[in-house]
């Protein structure tokens, strides 16, 4: 857990269990839309945009924040915005070519990825049974997607997108866990799906995707997925990465598949198989693990190590 001096409102693992609930949704909603994969990430963020702005009027302090924002900062926010927005159009485009459960039991795969950026960027260590609770989950990851991992053809490019889209993806929360240490959750939040939306905006335009014309159904999933996963489960992440490290965050996120298994039942009529409950039972007990001998995270800095105090961004 990232050291703070500021005490969190509302208990972080609790906002993290709601966040993977929410995030669960994602490939259900992006499965049932017929749009292109860039054109259904655009909206995701331009509706998350939308949905953020009114609550400026709660939160005029955020205007100033952000009208006073260094240049460093809004690099970062920038970065943020573009390892996110590769994310999206890594994971999507990869639904096309891979099952819903291969997809997403490769893009959940971030812990790997956040072990190995958290050391060498924050000096985060993990203890030997976190260590151990965190490939337990990884393996129970595998267990849901081993029956329906597909060997071969386009299917294996599928799985090449997805996994590019953890590293993303890590990229992504690694940068947000340095800058919430300085910025508040709102202002970031709003800089940074801006910025990501600008980004998926010039993507579709450069590759020539008609912007308009999709049925309505299209548009409804484009704002479940900018209300549910994003708002409800990005922007939840957003907030307590100011606590919790981005190791911790992708470990819950590994709950992911049980939740994706779940609504997939329901929604697109897909059956709930053994290995779906073992893998699921697998998971629960990794994580379970993991956040029990997970260490407190060093900090962001050696700055911050010594002193408790967050280093100014100038």
């Amino acid at each position: 857990m990232n050291q703070s001096l500021e005490k969190p409102s509302f208990p972080p693992y609790l906002a993290l269990l709601i966040g993977v609930i929410a995030i669960s949704s994602s490939a259900i909603f992006v499965k049932l839309s017929d749009a292109p994969a860039p054109i259904i990430a655009t909206y995701r963020l331009i509706f998350s945009v939308l949905l953020t702005l009114p609550f400026l009027f709660w939160n005029r302090g955020a205007i100033a924040e952000i009208g006073k924002m260094p240049k460093k900062v809004w690099l970062l926010c920038i970065l943020s915005g573009a390892f996110l927005a590769s994310h999206f159009l890594l994971w999507f485009e990869s639904l096309n070519y891979t099952s819903v459960a291969s997809s997403t039991v490769l893009v959940t795969l971030q812990p790997l990825f956040a072990f190995i950026g958290g050391y060498f960027f924050f000096g985060e260590k993990v203890r030997f049974l976190a260590l151990s609770g965190g490939l337990l989950a990884i393996a129970g990851s595998f267990v849901i997607g081993w029956g329906d991992f597909q060997v071969g053809g386009m299917a294996l490019w599928g799985d090449f997108l997805a996994l590019m889209g953890a590293v993303t993806v890590t990229g992504y929360w690694l940068v947000g866990q340095y800058v919430r240490q300085h910025m508040s959750s709102f202002a970031y939040t709003l800089v940074v799906y801006t910025a990501t939306s600008m980004i998926l905006v010039a993507y579709d335009l450069a590759l020539g995707y008609s912007l308009v014309g999709y049925p309505a159904a299209d548009w409804g999933w484009f704002f479940c997925l900018a209300l549910f996963p994003t708002l409800l489960g990005h922007s939840i992440f957003n907030w307590i990465i100011k606590w919790l490290n981005t190791t911790t965050i992708s470990m819950g996120i590994l709950g992911e598949p049980i939740g994706t298994a779940i609504l997939a039942y329901f929604i697109l009529g897909e059956v709930v198989t053994t290995p779906q409950w073992i893998g699921g039972l697998i998971i629960i007990a990794g994580i379970y693990v993991f956040i029990r001998f997970n260490q407190p995270a060093k900090g962001v800095s050696s700055i911050e190590q010594a002193t408790g105090e967050p280093k100014k961004l100038a």
